[in-house]
């Protein structure tokens, strides 16, 4: 069986050796008939790409800084112009919140008419101590706090120590002009 192989192989090296022959051959008329081309170097010339070259990166350097100028100028422009939108928005805002009175004294008595105050604790939220209190501060009758502008009431709850923001919260100017005109007392008085 193996008796033929032999010449197989013989077959196959001849075949290997003609293959390599031809791609020499192909080679040789591909490549080989290239005239071979020398390069010669200009020095002017290169001294002008060079020069060319220098310019091109200095105006480059130059449009950076002018770009990063720009961009700054850009910012700053950016910023007056969100300042100029932020105060037309907080502008009106600001004219629409009330500003607090600024704070005046009610008139005040030095002692009660005809020697005898008002019960100030049939207004609802005033107790005995906020009464005492009241009195030590000149008011003794309910046509006083039934007066108060925004201004003096401002000054009360300045004044009142431990109290503030009662007036206003248990609406004591309305009850005492109820109580001046002589309603009676609303629900939860004395207290």
């Amino acid at each position: 069986m193996f008796r033929n192989w032999g010449f197989l192989v013989g077959e196959i090296w001849v075949l290997l050796l003609l293959a390599a022959l031809v791609g020499l051959l192909a080679g040789w008329i591909i490549w080989g008939r290239r005239s071979t081309t020398t390069v010669t170097v200009d020095e002017g010339a290169a001294d002008r790409l060079r020069h060319s070259l220098a310019a091109c990166e200095a105006r480059g350097s130059d449009q950076a800084s002018r770009i990063a100028a720009l961009e700054a100028e850009l910012e700053v422009t950016r910023r007056r112009a969100e300042d100029a939108a932020m105060a037309q928005i907080v502008a009106p805002a600001a004219a629409m919140v009330p500003m607090p009175a600024k704070a005046q004294r009610p008139e005040a008595l030095s002692a009660p008419r005809d020697g005898a105050a008002d019960d100030l604790k049939l207004i609802k939220g005033v107790g005995p101590k906020l009464e005492t209190l009241l009195h030590r501060l000149g008011f003794f009758h309910f046509d006083q706090i039934a007066n108060w502008t925004a201004a003096e009431i401002a000054w009360v709850d300045e004044n009142l120590e431990g109290f503030k923001g009662r007036v206003t919260r248990d609406e004591w100017v309305a009850q005492a002009r109820d109580l001046a005109a002589g309603q009676p007392p609303r629900p939860g008085g004395e207290g």
